[in-house]
């Protein structure tokens, strides 16, 4: 059992999509179950009740039920300071940033670390940075 919060992420109607994207850019096992495989009724079967990325990042997320609201957030980033090499680090900012918005690009702060901030396609914030070697 991980002691670490897990965002739970829904999504409007593209949890399949958005969590493909982010196996993509992170890679790990991803886990995709169908409102159908859980038996719900209530909305389309095709509908994510429930997916989980697992392996450097864990994220889970599904599609929002009919009149809830998907993602929107506002003074909050998923941080991801140091827990990757530098290219790897970089690598995952360039891949959230495809279809994103920089925020602040990935660079040397004045304190000597670099870092920056990019919001993914899907209005995830994240904050990516490393130390120098």
């Amino acid at each position: 059992m991980s002691a670490a919060p897990v965002p739970y992420v829904l999504f409007p109607g593209n949890a399949r999509e958005a969590l493909g994207f982010y196996h993509g850019v992170f890679g790990g096992d991803l886990a995709l179950y169908t409102r159908a495989q859980f038996g719900r009724t209530d909305e389309t079967g095709e509908a994510i009740a429930h997916g989980e990325l697992t392996g450097v990042v864990h994220l889970c997320g599904a599609d929002a039920d009919a009149g809830v609201p998907g993602v929107r957030t506002e003074g909050l980033m998923l941080s991801l300071l140091g827990t990757a090499d530098e290219p790897t680090l970089r690598a995952w900012f360039d891949g959230l940033a495809e279809g994103g918005c920089v925020v602040e690009a990935l660079e040397e702060r004045p304190w000597g670390a670099s870092d920056g901030q990019v919001v993914d396609r899907f209005g995830l914030h994240w904050l990516i940075g490393f130390e120098p070697s």
